[in-house]
């Protein structure tokens, strides 16, 4: 696109060609300003009729050579420079502009805007046809920008350019200089602060990520702007602040369904299903033929747990696209919800033979392993044991990197079927594979999963002496906060309350808002009366961190019954109970609550279904002291219920 100037155009001249008179020739005149800028003016004139009339050749051609003349007359002339490269790069006459630039260059070397203009040019030869990168045109282009640069270092324009391509690069130290010298040249550039966030985001870092779409969106809200500040909470499962922020770029692109499907997602994932059923339901209206709105609506009637409306949406989802994988899977979930476990196990086998090949890449690996871990998890609470040892098994050889995390699960598998042997054995295998992987004193991750296996199979002697290990290596606050974390659950575990409430410290110590450490002491605290109002403080924290996680919100609902506050109790247990089902503890504190409510059949209930939950993979770390105490507290329940019914 051509850019505006500030001069006005001569109207004759425009008369003349409105006609397709032939141009003046340059005036002659000693003041080459002067010329420099009519040819300028013919040069847009003709950019312009070129534009209006479909990019005719003849209109390109006299717009370049009026340019270029204009240049001749005055090389520095900078706005020429942008208004001539803008049209080569409209036209696709890349090669000309890349000789017009290096000619400049011979006859001044310091012509910064020719400089500046193969920088432009270079940038746009950089993708091939086949979507690769050119690396001798970025390395082309990363040096004329970084000569640009040294020239006008309060050239924010070029400096954002310069940052993007360091990233495309790979290089994200370089690209992180560049953008934040283009934030010294202009502290309000919104392309400098949207390349530093995804820049950040790139690397992992959410959180710096969104301080600077922050600062762009709150300098200049928009669409796009707002839409990445979306993104990068949604990255960080922040999904309230998430679906905030889409709302506001919503509500500068109101018909952008792209956006609408984002937000309603988000709202249904911060636990605010109604705003979002209605959204997704608007887009079913509006595009009959998507079945990705139906599948939503079917997974939100299944969360609500009502199972009739989510048959209907997930019926009609599937008769639009019969062989979409996505809408299979939400129907092995529909029926996993409705406990009917040897239906979604027949179904989603099916779904892993159909997808069998002799050879899979990369990406058909991962997502096989998955849909294997998922089939043996059903087989575990359907309680075939073998099943789904043999299921995990086939997932860890097509995913190697993660069978460590696979081997946990073969634990649990055998912890839940009561085979201690078969346990132990695979703690033995898990380590001396983990052992095997450890590349050198600083390898904090393998360490921690090597603690994760002693954790499972309770040898905490062993898990005591890894965590030591990876401290003494720990190079960064957050591998210590890991290894000082693990520490304070496994003392938990050994219901040492003082030394793990110590190493929780630690942690809040180095980082105050971290949720899993709140929760954990918070939960530790009130569990064993302790400091209950702290407590409580410390988990509403975690909940603000994670407003939607079920294991926080039983927190916070003990908290509650500890200080006799029932029916907020009541509230925050059956919120917990929708994200984490089959959990005996979370039933277990809901009777508790029941009971004092007067609700005894409401308690018994809750307390059959821990019990149950108990002797499922959920509760292979209970006590057989926590199975017995609620089954006193089941037992005393029906006697109460019993006299009041005389």
């Amino acid at each position: 696109m051509i850019r505006s100037a500030k001069a006005l155009l001569l109207a004759v001249s425009l008369g003349c060609l409105m006609f397709g008179q032939t141009p003046v020739e340059t005036p002659k005149t000693p003041d080459n300003k002067a010329g420099a800028y009519y040819n300028f003016a013919m040069g847009r004139v003709y950019a312009e009729l070129a534009q209006a009339y479909g990019n005719k050749p003849d209109y390109l051609t006299k717009a370049i050579q009026h340019y270029q003349e204009a240049l001749k007359l005055d090389p520095g002339a900078s706005l020429v420079f942008e208004e001539l490269t803008d049209l080569y790069i409209q036209t696709n006459h890349l090669g000309d502009a890349v000789t017009q630039a290096e000619e400049m260059l011979k006859l001044n070397p310091d012509n910064v805007n020719a400089r500046r203009m193969l920088g432009r040019i270079y940038m746009k030869m950089i993708s091939t046809h086949d979507n690769r990168i050119n690396e001798d045109y970025l390395r082309k282009a990363i040096e004329q920008l970084q000569k640009v640069t040294q020239k006008e270092p309060k050239d924010a324009e070029s400096w954002v350019a310069l940052g993007r391509l360091h990233r495309v690069s790979n290089n994200s130290v370089d690209a992180e200089k560049a953008y934040n010298q283009a934030l010294v040249a202009e502290p309000d550039n919104e392309e400098a602060l949207t390349g530093l966030a995804m820049l950040y985001s790139d690397l992992g870092d959410n959180k710096r990520a969104i301080e600077k779409l922050k600062l762009a969106a709150d300098k200049n809200p928009n669409e796009r702007t707002l839409s990445a500040l979306g993104t990068a909470y949604q990255e960080m499962h922040d999904y309230k602040n998430a679906a905030d922020a889409l709302k506001r770029a919503l509500e500068m692109a109101p018909d952008n369904a792209r956006l609408q499907a984002g937000l309603a997602n988000n709202l249904m994932l911060s636990d605010r299903v109604d705003e979002a059923l209605r959204i997704f339901e608007g887009l079913s209206s509006e595009d009959p033929s998507n079945p990705q709105p139906k599948l939503r609506i079917a997974e939100i009637y299944r969360v609500k747990r009502d199972f009739v409306k989510a048959a209907e949406a997930l019926k009609k989802a599937k008769a639009l696209n019969p062989g979409d994988m996505e809408v299979r899977y939400e129907e092995v979930r529909l029926l996993e919800a409705q406990g009917k476990h040897t239906e979604a196990i027949g179904l989603l086998k099916g779904l892993v033979d159909e997808t069998t090949r002799p050879k899979y890449s990369a990406a058909e690996s991962a997502a096989r392993g998955q849909l294997l871990e998922e089939l043996a998890s059903l087989y575990r609470a359907a309680g075939q044991y073998n099943e789904s040892i043999d299921a995990f098994r086939k997932a860890a050889t097509l995913n190697k990197e993660n069978s460590p995390a696979i081997s946990l699960q073969i634990i649990d598998t055998y912890r839940t079927a009561k085979n201690a042997d078969g346990a132990r054995k695979e703690v033995d295998a898990a380590v001396a594979e983990l052992r095997a992987r450890i590349k050198g004193k600083g390898d904090i991750p393998t360490l921690l999963t090597l603690a994760s296996v002693y954790e499972k199979g309770k040898i905490f002697g062993e898990e005591a002496k890894v965590l030591d290990e990876a401290e003494k290596v720990a190079a960064t606050s957050k591998e210590k906060e890991s290894v000082y974390f693990m520490r304070g659950a496994m003392f938990e575990r050994q219901k040492k309350v003082e030394p793990a409430e110590a190493e929780f410290r630690k942690v809040l110590a180095s980082n105050p808002e971290h949720s899993g450490a709140l929760n954990y002491l918070g939960f530790m605290l009130v569990d064993h009366k302790l400091r209950v109002a702290e407590a409580t403080e410390m988990i509403k924290k975690a909940l603000e961190g994670d407003p939607e996680n079920g294991a926080y919100l039983d927190s916070l609902g003990w908290a509650y019954y500890q200080q006799g506050k029932f029916e907020e109790a009541e509230g925050l247990l059956t919120r917990a109970l929708d994200r984490i089902v089959d959990d005996p503890t979370v039933h277990d504190h809901l009777g508790d609550v029941y009971f004092k409510l007067g609700k005894f059949k409401e308690a018994i209930t809750q307390w059959q279904a821990s019990l149950k939950d108990f002797h499922s993979a959920a509760g292979i770390d209970s006590e057989p002291e926590d199975v017995a105490k609620v089954s006193r507290k089941l037992d005393a329940a029906r006697v109460k219920l019993a006299k009041e019914s005389k």
